[in-house]
């Protein structure tokens, strides 16, 4: 799939929900990006939101995260029964099953020279997903090159997937990604057969752009323009939040 401009970055009209499959990113989609991921905690109005929707879908609702599975059901109070955590590496389907991805051994590197990089600053934070580990310098901006650099030199010596977010560097376990799962969400109930719209902010969530439109639907970009393979955009949580809500 090419790239879109976004030169107009339209929004994108009020979802069909009938036959619609709905697939959310979390942070920077449903949640505003906090100083630390620990910060991120339940709404009510995000909460009711994610009820409803659940409902007025038939259940064809999934949150697709690159936080741990704990982490997301601790933020959306287990209002989601689907949920693919760490950018796919853990699946759980909406019947409770669980698909976890084996936890690479070059981790255990990794996570150490994450540790003693963040020794440096009170801002750097190690954040242990299982099969990743992540290093987050929001609070620490001018040591994101220095993170970089880390994080290239631990991927090669380590065989550790890298993987760039918002003011975080990621090494994780090889493995499926976003689009890969919400392919796999498309292959079983009650999601087969219906139009993937994949909502997502971040660089992480291109994969899960293509991987809707691939199987016939769009996905819609969170944030300012740019490049991307989303279809469609919204300004920001806020929009993202009331878009859905118009939607009902």
């Amino acid at each position: 799939m090419g790239l879109h401009e976004l030169s107009i970055g339209m929004p994108p009209r009020a979802l069909k929900l009938s036959g619609t499959a709905l697939f959310l990113d979390l942070d920077g989609t449903l949640a505003q990006i906090a100083a630390r991921p620990q910060d991120v905690v339940p709404d009510p109005r995000r909460t009711s939101l994610l009820e409803r929707l659940a409902i007025a879908l038939d259940g064809r609702l999934a949150v697709i995260s690159g936080r741990a599975l704990a982490d997301v059901d601790r933020i959306l109070e287990g209002r989601v029964a689907a949920v693919a955590a760490v950018h796919g590496l853990v699946r759980r389907d909406a019947d409770g099953r669980i698909h976890a991805a084996a936890v690479h051994p070059g981790l255990l590197m990794a996570r150490s020279g994450f540790e003693g990089f963040a020794a440096r600053d009170a801002g750097l934070i190690v954040e242990d997903k299982g099969p990743s580990v992540a290093l987050h310098f929001r609070q620490a901006p001018a040591l994101a090159q220095a993170a970089g650099v880390l994080a290239g030199e631990l991927a090669a010596a380590s065989g550790l997937m890298r993987q760039d977010g918002h003011m975080v560097v990621e090494l994780r376990t090889p493995g499926p990604d976003k689009g890969d799962a919400l392919a796999a969400f498309l292959r079983s109930a009650p999601f087969a057969g219906a139009q993937p719209v994949f909502v997502g902010d971040d660089q992480t969530d291109e994969d899960g752009f293509v991987g809707a439109e691939v199987a016939g639907g769009f996905g819609v970009l969170v944030g300012p323009e740019r490049r991307s393979h989303a279809r469609w955009r919204l300004d920001d949580v806020d929009a993202a939040l009331a878009w859905l809500e118009a939607s009902l």
